[in-house]
């Protein structure tokens, strides 16, 4: 970036791009500075055999993408909002709980917290080590502290690290997912900036991948300020299809697992309406005809999460910039949402 791109780039997007210039690095020291209370978590959740994650917003985006690594071990792993925990709460006895908020002050985590429901097992997940969560509960803190920029981008890739402390301590190999931080691929994302220039909002959508497509709808909403939610693969294809058109953007996510193949038919559909489509693809198979693939390795689990996540924020900050003067600079909300 020169120094005139630098001059006309709204600060709120310059507090992004900072926090995303260390997330990898502060991810990597995140798995290694964690593995003493990761090994504890995991000692928890092998006792249960049951998980039940709490959060709100990017938090809750984090859980649902890991989700589906931590059923895969066999455990009983549940997302929830915090929010739905508390209007209609979960029995959790005899399940082990966490809760996770980047800030550790989010208003749902401390009504939690008093509202004595706390069960035996129950761990917390925040880069703040000074944070009312962390002073609650045993907490798996990420290393470099508060994420400052609105919308999550470092906090994610950093909490998804301390995910994978634990991930690793119940028998996952991190190798390949601590590869893909370590070297992070930078494909283009102007073809796929050019495909979704004239569309007023963005579906995105995943199958084993649909944490990070809710994570990537949460940071487009954000940062836009245009209508952008994610939708599960199955959920889409039973009659939301019905909305598409040139005037809504497709965003799908295609890794090397057994649900490629109905992203594949997702996106071979899509292709035939007249929504713009992009797909983020670790899968290793062809392209889909008729949409805009942003190429990876081949890679499943944590190591295509972490090898897409910088190019969706990318991805996700430019779309913003184009439609946004002040993109990065919340008006109706704030980075700790301390107000339920």
């Amino acid at each position: 970036m020169n120094m005139t791109q630098t001059l006309q780039r709204p600060a709120g997007l310059l507090a992004i791009d900072r926090e995303m210039a260390r997330q990898n690095a502060d991810a990597i020291a995140s798995f290694e500075q964690s593995r003493s209370t990761a090994q504890q978590f995991a000692e928890a959740i092998r006792r249960t055999g049951s998980l039940v994650m709490l959060g709100m917003g990017g938090s809750h985006a984090v859980a649902r993408a890991v989700e589906p690594l931590y059923r895969d071990l066999g455990i009983n792993a549940l997302a929830l909002p915090l929010s739905e925990q508390l209007g209609a709460p979960l029995p959790l006895e005899g399940r082990t709980v966490l809760v996770t908020s980047q800030s550790g002050e989010s208003a749902e985590v401390i009504r939690w917290f008093e509202t004595g429901e706390r069960p035996v097992d129950v761990f917390g997940m925040t880069l703040e080590g000074g944070s009312s969560l962390s002073r609650l509960t045993p907490s798996l803190v990420g290393h470099g502290g508060t994420e400052h920029a609105f919308a999550a981008t470092r906090s994610l890739t950093v909490t998804l690290a301390l995910h994978l402390a634990v991930l690793a301590a119940l028998g996952t190999d991190p190798t390949s997912a601590l590869a893909a931080l370590e070297a992070p691929e930078q494909p283009d994302v102007t073809p796929a900036l050019a495909a979704l220039s004239t569309v007023r909002g963005v579906v995105t959508s995943g199958r084993r991948l649909q944490g990070v497509a809710e994570a990537m709808a949460l940071g487009l909403t954000e940062l836009s300020r245009r209508p952008c939610f994610s939708l599960e693969g199955g959920q889409l294809r039973h009659g939301p299809m019905e909305m598409l058109g040139p005037d809504l953007g497709v965003i799908l996510f295609r890794g090397d697992d057994p649900t490629a193949g109905l992203v594949t038919a997702m996106g071979q559909s899509v292709a035939e309406t007249e929504s713009p489509c992009v797909v983020f693809d670790c899968s290793g198979l062809p392209p889909i005809a008729g949409i805009v693939t942003i190429p990876f390795a081949r890679h499943s689990g944590l190591a295509s999460i972490f090898s897409i996540l910088p190019t969706a924020q990318r991805l996700m900050i430019g779309f913003a910039a184009e439609r946004v003067a002040d993109a990065g600079t919340p008006v109706r909300s704030t980075k700790i949402t301390r107000v339920e």
